[in-house]
């Protein structure tokens, strides 16, 4: 996928009421936009346009089923946007790491220097 896709990926997935939606599905294996809307505190036509955002970047699917369309959760791009997130979450802790590596040797440097200056201090030294 393109990085424009991946950022359509991140932007669906960056709505709380999205993500709730995500939560629900999942956890009930399949729903529609009234059965998601009375467990949502929007309106039906809300979840409406909600799901149709999932659904563009497929982390819903959709099939109808009489009058209504019943939705599912897109297993696969719900996979690769977790494996996204695990990577760019590997890379924080190794950038954070290192932050804390550069802390510690910048702490470590001021406890050197402020004891060597009080033993100056007290021995006399200029």
């Amino acid at each position: 996928m393109s990085v424009a896709t991946d950022d359509e990926l991140w932007f669906a997935i960056g709505d709380p009421t999205r993500r709730h939606m995500i939560d629900l599905l999942v956890e009930d294996g399949r729903g529609t936009a009234s059965s998601l809307s009375s467990a949502l505190p929007v309106s039906r036509q809300a979840v409406a346009k909600h799901l149709a955002v999932l659904e563009r970047v497929e982390l819903v699917r959709s099939t109808r089923d009489g009058r209504e369309r019943v939705y599912q959760p897109g297993h696969a791009q719900l996979a690769r946007a977790a494996k996204q997130l695990a990577a760019v979450g590997s890379a924080w802790d190794r950038r954070l790491a290192r932050i804390a590596r550069i802390a510690e040797d910048i702490e470590r440097q001021k406890r050197s220097t402020t004891t060597k200056t009080t033993r100056e201090s007290r021995e006399g030294s200029p």
